[in-house]
């Protein structure tokens, strides 16, 4: 029994001297692994702050990218603005240089009577839409060809034709014969007579000079218009300067543009003409002639208004 107690106690003291050993080993391993765990979460935390740290910083810069990146959105934007502002701003400038030169062709046209200045200033407008080279004027330049075309085939009247006509209708004013001038006195003298005659006597001579002075005396003529054959010499100065009025009158309303005043002007003077002098006068037919002429060759054809090009100009102003 001793002896078995005593193997018993001795394996148990085996037993616990192995297990106090190994305890012992395990915990210088647990305090290994606590240590070594202490040291990793210190690393952890280590590291868990400097991700924290690069965090923020990469949000910070994230922040500062955007804020970049809005402010250069931004700029952008304003640059758009601004060049979208300048792309009116010459569009305006050129729509504002057109109006303003067709406007002027206009004034010159009326003052010429001719077409020429407003072809010559749509021609140019085209020209200026083509190398501007924006669509928004593309209606403008249609309405331009529009205008083209139809001043080309208008028909007006030749004004300096009809003014050359009408100055010389003023200088043969002074030469038309009233119809209740004299006429023209027989070649050779008022008592022409025949030297060359059979002597006669004296008496005689003196009988045939006194004939021919009394039927010098007397005219017989047939005048339609009995207002003509009262006129003095003072009156037929005053109509012969009367008439030169209406033609110049005439004149001056065709240079004017107003062509009711100057056919009105000439219907007077023809009525004058054909009331007070001598029809069968060459100087008058040949008046009669050009004042018909003239009559003829004014058509109220107008000057060709631009009111397509206009109201182009006003749609492109007012940015439609």
């Amino acid at each position: 029994m001793v002896w078995a107690i005593g193997a018993v106690a001795t394996v148990a003291l085996a037993a616990s001297g192995f297990i106090w050993q190994k305890v012992s080993g395990m915990q210088e391993q647990l305090a290994r692994q606590s240590a070594d765990a202490g040291a990793a979460s210190v690393e952890a935390r280590a590291m868990a702050r400097q991700a924290m740290e690069q965090t923020r910083e990469t949000a910070a810069r994230q922040a500062l990218i955007e804020a970049r990146l809005s402010e250069v959105s931004l700029q952008r934007t304003q640059l758009e603005e601004l060049m979208q502002s300048l792309s009116r701003s010459r569009d305006e400038n050129l729509v504002v240089d057109i109006e303003s030169a067709l406007r002027l062709a206009q004034q010159q046209a009326q003052l010429t009577g001719s077409v020429d200045p407003l072809l010559a200033a749509l021609r140019s407008a085209d020209q200026r839409i083509r190398r501007a080279g924006q669509p928004r004027l593309t209606p403008l330049q249609r309405a331009i060809g529009r205008d083209i075309d139809r001043i080309k085939s208008a028909t007006l009247a030749d004004l300096p034709a009809l003014l050359v006509k009408l100055d010389e209708l003023v200088r043969l004013v002074d030469d038309l014969p009233v119809a209740n001038a004299v006429g023209a006195l027989p070649a050779g003298g008022r008592a022409a007579v025949d030297v060359r005659a059979e002597p006669q006597a004296w008496w005689q001579r003196g009988l045939a000079v006194i004939g021919q002075e009394i039927r010098g005396l007397v005219r017989v003529s047939r005048i339609e218009q009995p207002e003509a054959a009262l006129l003095s010499p003072e009156q037929s100065f005053l109509l012969r300067e009367n008439l030169k009025l209406k033609l110049l009158n005439a004149k001056l309303a065709l240079l004017a543009r107003q062509l009711e005043s100057a056919r009105a002007d000439l219907v007077a003077a023809s009525t004058a003409l054909s009331k007070y002098f001598d029809p069968a006068s060459r100087k008058t037919q040949t008046a009669a002639s050009l004042l018909l002429q003239v009559q003829g060759q004014m058509r109220a054809t107008d000057l060709p208004r631009l009111d397509d090009t206009l109201a182009a100009l006003a749609t492109a102003a007012a940015g439609r």
